[in-house]
């Protein structure tokens, strides 16, 4: 195993430990009041991930120095950014994409990235690393709850890869076996995997 990928591995330790500390003490929040919601909030995650995001980022900054962050970065970053925080941890900055999910819901497979953002990022810059931390919530009333058992951080280097050949992204579970992979590995198993890299 090479020195990446244990950097890797040992990144994805810190980041799950960092973010399962920071979950144990957020509170529930109310999206709405009764009188904007008199029927409460209809489960559907995509409708209030990006509030989640703004919760999660901002209590990062927040308690920065109580979980052992040097920095915490969300405001400036573009749309087309493949990540959403950038957090200082140990001597590294880690870039993390957040994503969100119904523990209550179907376990289907979800859209990870769009495969030559990812395979460019990575082949482009030989010290690029990106994580994922997906963060399962629960829908209560006009309110979310953050579940403390449901956060997990995966590494796309080491996943199990799937491209959805109608939309050219990699598809995969949020909580799967990682695949231990070197960096040339992973960008020869993009490769191979889509035929929208050209090499």
């Amino acid at each position: 195993m090479d020195s990446q990928t244990k950097n890797v591995l040992e990144t994805l330790n810190h980041l799950k430990e960092t973010l399962s500390a920071l979950v144990r003490h957020l509170p529930s929040f109310e999206v709405a009041n009764e009188t904007a919601l008199p029927f409460g909030l209809k489960p559907h995650t995509r409708s209030v991930s990006w509030i989640v995001e703004q919760v999660l980022v901002q209590s990062l900054k927040l308690n920065a120095n109580k979980l052992g962050i040097s920095h915490v970065a969300y405001e400036n970053l573009g749309d087309t950014a493949l990540h959403d925080v950038e957090l200082g941890i140990g001597k590294r900055t880690v870039l993390v994409n957040i994503k969100t999910h119904d523990v209550d819901g179907r376990k289907n497979k979800n859209d990870i990235s769009a495969v030559v953002k990812l395979y460019r990022a990575y082949a482009q810059d030989p010290n690029y690393d990106l994580f994922y931390a997906t963060f399962g919530i629960k829908f209560v009333g006009r309110s979310i709850q953050f579940s403390q058992e449901a956060v997990h951080c995966f590494s796309p280097q080491f996943l199990p890869i799937y491209v959805n050949p109608t939309n050219d992204k990699i598809q995969a579970f949020y909580v799967h076996e990682p695949i231990i992979r070197s960096r040339k590995e992973f960008l020869q198993e993009l490769s191979a995997k889509s035929t929208s890299i050209a090499l």
